[in-house]
């Protein structure tokens, strides 16, 4: 007799890939107090936990989807361990002298007006996938910040350039992928209100058929 399998309740907490999200959550501290600590081992320290902490990014996700553990759970810390892994460090680094605050402000501001435009289509019922080009803009934070974490010049390499190089990349992909977002959550919500009044519509002419 073949067993079937034990279905999956998507509101359990203690799943690999949460705890994994979880961990994220914890390196963040780490990070920020390593670069409190304002000397280039920390320095450097600060930029390595950073890597590994990024790299769980992807293996919660990916652990998600092959064990098909996806959770109400995880999907809320995911990204929340993610834009508190990138703020946090990115206005630790402003404070160190090594980002403009400009770009600080707008990088932050486009997540916050992001996270309440999919909360506001969340309740609209319109589902806002995320673009190729967010995804981009992720990948370009993600290698960006820990170069600049990294002391100028360490080996004689310009890490530092780089990363702003990279972090001026992701800033332009950023709001435009913030423009995609918008244009895609308006025309979805148009979208889904044109087959409301469709639906009234039809339901109204079948009543008066009826009579």
């Amino acid at each position: 007799m073949v067993e079937r399998p034990v279905p999956h309740d998507d509101m359990t907490f203690t799943t690999t890939p949460n705890l994994i999200t979880l961990a994220r959550m914890a390196f963040v501290p780490v990070v920020i107090l390593s670069l409190m600590m304002r000397t280039p081992t920390w320095d450097l320290i600060a930029a390595l936990l950073f890597g590994v902490a990024a790299a769980t990014d992807y293996l919660d996700g990916y652990l998600a989807r092959i064990q098909k553990v996806e959770t109400v759970y995880g999907k809320l810390m995911d990204p929340l361990a993610d834009k508190f892994l990138v703020a946090c460090s990115l206005i630790m680094l402003q404070d160190l002298g090594r980002i403009h605050p400009v770009i600080v402000m707008l990088l932050i501001c486009r997540e916050l007006a992001i996270t309440g435009l999919r909360a506001l289509a969340s309740a609209e019922g319109v589902i806002i996938a995320a673009s190729p080009s967010a995804k981009l803009k992720t990948i370009t934070q993600m290698v960006a910040i820990p170069l600049i974490m990294v002391p100028p010049n360490l080996w004689g390499l310009p890490f530092y350039k780089v990363g702003m190089i990279l972090l001026y990349i992701s800033l332009a992909i950023s709001l435009w992928s913030a423009n995609s977002y918008i244009v895609d959550f308006f025309r979805g919500a148009r979208e889904k209100r044109r087959r409301v009044k469709e639906a009234k519509a039809a339901k109204r002419a079948r009543r008066e058929t009826s009579n």
